[in-house]
């Protein structure tokens, strides 16, 4: 991939799609994680002169203009990172974005309104998708891809810009590919990889490909249940998906040959109810009662989780272990982070909630090597997925 070194920069309109895509409260940014990570590719074009032209989404506004999904508040809060004005357009191919791009000087800053308020943006129809590329690709001259957290996505903006406009990635979207190939080619081992949220299904084609690559998987989280259930366990109200029994049989007789050491919950925090106030009690987890459900691991759990942490040398985590926006039921994500915090191994946070849940939690940033931006782009990655993103930048 070419990179912003190779690219002539000075006095040229710089389309850079990042991934701006934070958690709202009204107008409130209630995590703005993924702005700061954006910043220092914005910084380094604008201060060699690009007259930079910020596009991203928000949300799921479905093709459609929603104030709720709108990206003022993101340019209000790029333009504090920044230290400099950032212009916004009210559109994101039409007149407010065409004369705003239009009248940009060197080193300014454009950031264009939600690029998923036109339904070209994500058109499974090949020419829907490109008509509307071209008209993006026409407010610039040069392209850069540095939104990681989309790059995973057959997107006007991700996959068919840089097909026509002269390209390089972003030094995010590099980071994160530096990181990713740790995890993949050249592991130094223990290789330690940590599960957890809410699904099995979410992660089936990750935890397929890992169980051929890695020593010891820990599996918490809301997709804990379904392996206890496929081991013959009753989960009582807790988060089951009865249609991936069958599979998760498989991964688990698979570990077992293939000598992974896979690793479940021994005991869970049983709550009455999915509540911040519920009451709940510490239970064996082959033993939840058939009126409670699990909404975190358990005490010995987190000591276990610990102690197959402890010597790792490398550690991929992606998944809270339990409702961790709940106070009460977020210490088993807490001490899950705090054990890599204390190893010496290369760990790497894989983005969404786990990313969520540190800086949630008020632990240092600075105490994991690598918090990736984009859960889904890095689970993909690691499932041996190709991604479009990636592709059309290469």
């Amino acid at each position: 991939m070419h990179t912003l070194d190779d690219l002539d920069v000075k006095g040229r309109r710089v389309l850079v799609r990042a991934d701006l895509n934070v958690p709202l409260e009204g107008e409130t940014i209630t995590d703005d994680g993924r702005i700061r990570a954006s910043v220092p590719t914005i910084k380094a074009l604008s201060e060699r002169g690009a007259k930079v032209i910020v596009c991203a989404h928000l949300g799921r506004p479905k093709g459609e203009a929603n104030p709720k999904y709108s990206l003022k508040p993101v340019a209000a809060r790029l333009q504090e990172l920044l230290g400099v004005p950032v212009v916004f357009a009210e559109d994101v191919v039409g007149e407010s974005a065409q004369s705003e791009a239009n009248a940009l000087h060197d080193g300014q800053v454009l950031l264009l309104e939600n690029l998923r308020y036109e339904p070209g943006e994500e058109s499974k129809d090949d020419a829907t998708r490109r008509a509307f590329a071209e008209k993006l690709a026409a407010l610039a001259e040069l392209y850069v891809g540095d939104g990681f957290g989309a790059v995973h996505r057959k997107h006007a903006s991700v996959y068919d810009v840089p097909q026509i406009l002269p390209h390089a990635a972003g030094g995010l979207v590099v980071a994160e590919v530096e990181v990713l190939k740790k995890l993949t080619d050249d592991v130094e081992r223990p290789y330690v990889v940590v599960l957890g949220g809410a699904k099995v299904s979410d992660k089936l084609g990750v935890i397929a490909n890992l169980l051929t690559k890695v020593d010891r998987l820990l599996i918490g989280g809301g997709m804990a249940y379904t392996f206890l259930k496929a081991q013959g366990y009753e989960v009582g109200n807790s988060l089951l998906q009865a249609d991936q029994l069958d599979q998760v049989r498989g991964f688990l007789k698979e570990a077992g040959e293939r000598g992974v050491d896979l690793v479940l919950p021994v005991d869970v925090l049983a709550a009455t109810g999915f509540d911040k106030d519920a009451a709940f009690e510490v239970v064996e987890a082959t033993a939840i009662p058939g009126d409670r459900e699990g909404l975190d691991i358990g005490p010995r759990t987190r000591e276990l989780f610990a102690g197959k942490l402890a010597d790792a040398k490398t550690v991929f985590w992606n998944g809270p272990m339990g409702v961790f926006e709940f106070e009460a039921f977020a210490g088993g994500t807490k001490a899950v982070a705090e054990a890599l915090i204390a190893s010496d191994a290369f760990t790497v946070v894989g983005g969404g909630d786990s990313a969520a849940a540190v800086r949630q939690l008020g632990l240092p940033e600075d105490g994991f090597s690598h918090i990736s931006t984009g859960g889904g782009a890095s689970l993909e990655y690691l499932e041996g997925k190709t991604l479009p993103g990636l592709e059309a930048l290469q």
